[in-house]
């Protein structure tokens, strides 16, 4: 499906119609030894990812570290918020793209522009992403919906992501990209999705409410 996008700029941006987002490893026992974000700040990023790749229909494919194990299992607003996400099990491979079965999903989408978060950002994305740039795929890692076990693992992951050629960005940054322009119908709830990322948006979207009416009100009482 083509989204309507503005003419002229944007050709550096990513592009909806060429993207996948990869979520790795986002596993409740992983998930608790992330220090370098709060656990809830990147488990909302995740959601906000998980629902905007919903609304704009852009493939999502997950998938876990022997979840069975201390891991443990996937976090569940994943499976809540995009529902059309394709699961691939591994077989004790800590890189994803290891597993034949999950490069074969990648591939199947046809698509060319990959979003990947996870955790740990260092380990379970880093590897995947390295390799899926070497197989010619355009990669960016979404820094604050993954997670490392200290700022400076943080730091030094940051660092071998530009040396690869790995675009590092932000979660309301993905968004942005994703949205382009207010002038679809979704625009709504795309605001909303916003407000999960940046919750100060919220206040920004009810002082425009509560603006428009008094605007209102003023004038039906003129």
């Amino acid at each position: 499906m083509s989204h309507i996008l503005p003419s002229g700029g944007g050709k550096a941006l990513i592009n909806v119609d060429d993207t996948a987002l990869l979520l790795l490893d986002h596993q409740a026992g992983l998930l608790q030894t992330v220090k370098d974000i709060t656990v809830a700040e990147l488990r909302a990023n995740v959601i906000a990812l998980a629902r905007i790749a919903t609304l704009l229909k852009i493939p999502v494919i997950t998938t876990a570290s022997v979840p069975e194990g201390p891991n443990g299992p996937l976090m569940p607003e994943i499976a809540e918020h995009a529902p059309h996400a394709v699961y691939v099990s591994r077989h004790g491979q800590v890189n994803a793209w290891d597993n034949d079965a999950y490069v074969e999903a990648v591939r199947a989408t046809g698509k060319k522009t990959l979003i990947m978060a996870g955790v740990w950002t260092s380990v379970c994305v880093m590897f995947p992403a390295l390799d899926a740039k070497a197989a010619g795929f355009n990669v960016y890692a979404v820094m604050d919906a993954s997670g490392d076990p200290t700022e400076f693992v943080s730091r030094t992951t940051l660092a071998r992501f530009i040396q690869g050629g790995i675009v590092p960005t932000s979660t309301n940054a993905t968004i942005s990209e994703l949205h382009r322009t207010w002038a679809r119908p979704e625009a709504a709830e795309i605001a909303d999705i916003y407000t999960v990322a940046t919750p100060n948006y919220r206040a920004v979207m009810e002082s425009y409410d509560n603006a428009k009416r008094i605007g209102s009100s003023e004038k039906q009482a003129a």
